[in-house]
């Protein structure tokens, strides 16, 4: 049995907080985008990262996971738009 630390919880935490993003963007903005991000954001929950690495053996770095979450989080909330920022 695993013990708990503070990776596993930041994973489940940040995994549903992405999870929940994506869902609010499938029903408020539009479902292709909404859909690609939730798929994106399962690489964050333990279960899945484990299976991926026991079946497949791919290990995914942690820098690989915040970066990405970084760029889920700028698109998702809109952050990239840097006309609609400015007012272009």
């Amino acid at each position: 049995m695993n013990k708990i630390h503070f990776g596993l919880i930041a994973g489940w935490l940040f995994g549903l907080l992405l999870v929940i993003i994506s869902v609010m963007n499938i029903f408020l903005v539009h479902q292709v985008p909404g859909i690609a991000y939730m798929l994106l954001s399962m690489i964050y929950f333990p279960p899945v990262t484990g299976w991926l690495k026991d079946k497949y053996r791919i290990r995914i770095p942690v820098v690989i996971k915040i970066i990405q979450g970084v760029f889920i989080m700028m698109f998702t909330l809109g952050v990239s738009d840097l006309a609609g920022m400015y007012h272009i």
